[in-house]
């Protein structure tokens, strides 16, 4: 399975450097001088790889030189490129408590009195923390839990499973 690691969303500068969006935990890792990247343009399978020259950090991006792109126009026709790795190629994780997100995405999500409520269908990162996407499983609609240790106590990735302790109104269908 591919995971994404980062998103070019558009040139900076006349020199081919990329502005990346970072989607990994690793940037210093992934981005380091000399990685080797597998790009994926949204919508197609085929993959091209670059090597990165050099990244730096601009306003909560990454500014990333990659060989064989050394022009504002080279760089304009990656945008919207992922960067993506294979999820085999991941060590697992040291923290007992740290989770890639295809980890968690098909696991079954139940209350602490074993009702079913549904399934992760992703994870969602956005500015305020991570969201899990639940479809219920009553009605198929999408549910928005906080990732957070007070509602979301338990995940057993061995057991395919994720317990939540919702406060009142989070599961209300209005």
């Amino acid at each position: 399975m591919e995971l994404v690691v980062g998103r070019v969303a558009k040139s900076h500068g006349v020199r081919g450097e990329l502005v990346v969006e970072v989607r990994t935990d690793e940037p210093e890792l992934r981005f380091a001088p000399g990685a080797t990247l597998h790009g994926r343009m949204p919508k197609s399978a085929a993959t091209r790889d670059y090597t990165v020259k050099s990244a730096r950090e601009h306003s909560g991006r990454l500014l990333v030189f990659v060989d064989g792109i050394d022009d504002r126009t080279a760089a304009d026709a990656l945008r919207g490129m992922l960067f993506v790795v294979d999820s085999e190629s991941l060590p697992p994780s040291d923290d007992e408590d740290a989770f890639y997100d295809h980890e968690l995405e098909g696991l079954r999500v139940e209350l602490t009195d074993g009702t079913i409520v549904g399934e992760v269908t992703e994870v969602l990162h956005s500015a305020a923390g991570e969201l899990l996407s639940v479809r219920a499983a009553d009605d198929g609609r999408e549910i928005l839990v906080p990732f957070v240790t007070a509602i979301v106590p338990t995940v057993s990735i061995a057991d395919g499973l994720v317990v939540i302790t919702p406060p009142e109104g989070l599961l209300d269908p209005e």
